[in-house]
């Protein structure tokens, strides 16, 4: 068994070429060989998101706090919230991030394959960003 107590490892800044706005990332664990399971909690600001990117084996997202809008390629924007948990299929284009006006906090669980986790991909533009905070 290993114990990781909490605040024992340091936060992060989402870096510039993965995200847009103030992101803040908290590790939670990273299983050891073989197990493949990876857990973070992010905090996004408002207005904050992820660039489009795509997960090789999938991941989940627990929203933990505020309201967040994700988009899935293709089709429309929703709103999410405390409670609500989204499980994004491997291979799946997508973006998360808060709305405009709140922060948003998930939990997120992927696993990585052969080391990699995520594929990340071009930015949410400002047009498909401003289309989105009219989801439901």
């Amino acid at each position: 068994m290993e114990l990781q107590r909490s605040g024992s490892q340091p936060s992060s800044e989402g870096p510039a070429e993965n995200f847009i706005g103030i992101i803040r990332l908290d590790p939670l664990f990273e299983s050891p060989e073989p197990a493949r399971g990876r857990g973070m909690s992010v905090t996004f600001g408002p207005g904050a998101r992820t660039a489009w990117h795509t997960h090789p084996l999938g991941q989940t997202l627990i929203v933990t706090a505020g309201c967040g809008l994700i988009q899935l390629w293709g089709r429309r924007t929703v709103k999410i919230r405390p409670g609500d948990v989204v499980c994004c299929p491997p291979g799946e284009k997508h973006w998360h991030g808060a709305t405009g006006t709140t922060t948003m906090t998930h939990l997120t669980i992927q696993e990585a394959l052969d080391g990699r986790a995520v594929d990340w991909l071009e930015h949410v533009s400002e047009e498909q960003y401003q289309a989105a905070q009219d989801a439901e």
